[in-house]
């Protein structure tokens, strides 16, 4: 293959793959609205993210999250406000900046997190059954390193 022939080929299979990557978050975004739903109905998939984000940084600061999340300092607190009056999460003085608080989840929160991605983890689950650990593993890997902007090592 000329040197030509092969760019061309890896522009092909790169939109082919952003084409993939397009599909796929289309289907995660409307995920993202039934667990949303599913902790509180009517909540917004933003305020879920936030939720989540929160989550998985186990306790943060508003400051913290909004750099997170590249997102606005007012938009989330906003959205904490929502949280807490949901009874989803809740603020306590952070020991290392009077000025500031830590947000963690509530045991309610734990709960309705849970329950609202149950469905979507059996679905993973059963999509991926057929797949080797293996491959299960590489894709981890290498979406880890598209993310992360580097060249996945062998």
């Amino acid at each position: 293959m000329t040197e030509p022939e092969a760019s061309e080929a890896r522009a092909d299979s790169v939109r082919a793959l952003e084409a993939e990557f397009g599909e796929l978050i289309t289907h995660f975004r409307r995920i993202l609205l039934e667990n949303a739903n599913r902790v509180s109905p009517g909540m917004l998939p933003g305020a879920y993210k936030t939720f989540t984000t929160i989550a998985r940084c186990e306790q943060v600061t508003v400051s913290a999250l909004a750099e997170r999340m590249l997102t606005d300092k007012g938009q989330i607190s906003r959205t904490v406000r929502e949280l807490e009056g949901l009874g989803l999460i809740e603020r306590s003085a952070d020991p290392s900046d009077g000025r500031s608080f830590l947000l963690r989840l509530t045991p309610l929160g734990h709960e309705r997190l849970a329950e609202a991605r149950l469905p979507q983890e059996g679905l993973l689950l059963t999509t991926l059954a057929d797949w080797s650990i293996a491959d299960i593993d590489n894709l981890t890997h290498l979406l880890h390193a598209l993310a992360s902007g580097v060249t996945p090592s062998r």
